[in-house]
């Protein structure tokens, strides 16, 4: 068996332990996808007729629920990795000679796999409550491809944060601000709306320039300026997770 064929099948291991573990814990994936399904009804039926951004609001709010969706699962994946590593899972990995990337790389793929989920479930909900989006075949294959990077992104980054924390508990508080940026982003309303200061961080932050990227590509016309930030973030955090991950799991394993 070649050096490559052997971390691969590693991962393929890892990853069908951990969607075990989902199917068996559907609560994980019954969060991620209820609450920003919550979110959405709550903002277009209770809320949506206050915000001034074109005649149907569930356009516009759709592409932050995408991303809210993503950002929803990231607590479950910090919380697993925490708990592989405090319990003695990950020492029993490596009696069995098992790769240590391949750990790692479990959890993020099947972190990737329950945010597509949860992007679906958002899609359906919005096509039943009306959503219009005018892109074409290419536009939608790279929203597929901007889920998935944030998603992978967002999964290292998670996989760092659960390696780095003393327990499971804290493993899932330290996801939090991940799951609160989406609310401080131009999700609900288009950031020049806001506050000095707000509008600011808002505009600046990594998850606006991602919503405005899917936003672009629902809507037919996507911006290049907010497609090379989103895609500049995405890199910038899956390399500080992967970094980040490595250099932890190295002095904790």
């Amino acid at each position: 068996m070649s050096a490559l064929s052997t971390p691969l099948a590693d991962s393929a291991i890892m990853l069908r332990r951990n969607l075990k573990h989902t199917v068996r814990n559907p609560v994980t994936m019954f969060n991620a996808v209820l609450f920003p399904v919550v979110i959405m009804l709550m903002f277009v039926k209770v809320f949506g007729g206050a915000f001034s951004v074109g005649d149907h609001y569930i356009d516009y709010v759709t592409p932050g629920l995408l991303v809210m969706a993503i950002s929803y699962g990231l607590g479950a994946t910090a919380t697993a990795v925490n708990s592989d590593m405090t319990k003695g899972v990950i020492n029993r990995f490596k009696v069995m000679d098992v790769s240590r990337g391949a750990m790692l790389t479990g959890h993020v793929v099947i972190t990737t796999v329950r945010s597509l989920v949860g992007c679906a479930a958002i899609l359906a909900v919005a096509f039943a409550m009306g959503f219009d989006p005018a892109a074409s075949a290419v536009d939608w294959l790279g929203v597929l491809g901007v889920v998935v990077l944030l998603s992978f992104a967002a999964g290292w980054l998670t996989v760092a944060m659960g390696l780095a924390a003393k327990t499971a508990e804290s493993a899932g508080m330290a996801a939090v601000p991940l799951i609160m940026l989406p609310f401080l982003s131009s999700a609900f309303v288009p950031a020049d709306t806001m506050g000095f200061g707000v509008r600011q961080f808002v505009e600046y932050q990594p998850f606006t320039p991602v919503i405005e990227t899917l936003r672009g590509l629902l809507a037919g016309h996507p911006s290049g300026g907010d497609t090379l930030a989103a895609l500049a973030w995405c890199a910038g955090i899956a390399l500080l997770g992967y970094v980040w991950a490595l250099s932890t799991f190295k002095k904790r394993a």
